[in-house]
């Protein structure tokens, strides 16, 4: 989004609201003038006049200001940019997806390594972390795994394998293949991170 967070207000102020409801999947309050976005187990208003964000429990503060820059910027693109489509069911890693290579390698790589690490052999403090703090729900994948709603319309699935006699525990991270129409590859990277550091 060229100019940032700036331009990503700015953009917003100049849609509308049922527009951007319906393509996203997201609210809109008429009383307070605020797009309201479920990000994981959190309510999210979004004031386009004021450019400022809340959280209707402390908890969303991790996204708000530990993740801040990534949150604020993300959010904006999400609620500009999303399409009314369906989820295609085709799950991708980061990396293939178009243009991935560049933004999951070097400096840019996903912490999948630590997230792995710290669930290492506690399958049910992963799935709880996953499930009852941030509300996301269960998959049928690896030893344990969570698909995660960071918005609406851009599910992520965590997959953790638990360390045993052979191998060391090891995570995976999943999107699904339609955030490509939503997302700008970099946009999606912080999305993944968020996810992946909330954890």
């Amino acid at each position: 989004m060229a100019g940032g967070e700036d331009k990503g207000w700015e953009q917003l102020s100049g849609h509308d609201p049922d527009d951007v409801c319906k393509r996203g999947l997201v609210s809109f309050d008429r009383v307070t003038n605020s797009y309201i976005i479920k990000s994981f187990n959190w309510n999210f208003n979004f004031y386009a006049k004021d450019r400022t964000i809340t959280c209707d429990r402390p908890e969303g503060d991790a996204l708000l200001n530990r993740l801040g820059d990534f949150y604020r910027l993300s959010s904006l693109w999400y609620l500009n940019a999303a399409k009314d489509i369906a989820l295609t069911g085709q799950l991708a890693m980061p990396q293939n997806l178009t243009g991935g290579e560049l933004f999951f390698r070097g400096s840019h790589v996903l912490p999948l390594a630590r997230l792995a690490a710290k669930y290492e052999s506690n399958k049910e403090g992963f799935l709880s972390s996953g499930i009852d703090i941030l509300g996301g729900s269960a998959a049928a994948y690896g030893d344990a795994a969570v698909v995660l709603y960071p918005y609406p319309k851009i599910p992520v699935t965590l997959i953790l394998w638990l360390t045993d006699d052979e191998f060391p525990a090891r995570a995976e991270c999943l999107l699904d293949t339609s955030c490509e129409f939503h997302l700008p590859i970099d946009i999606i990277w912080m999305t993944a991170m968020m996810c992946i550091l909330l954890m």
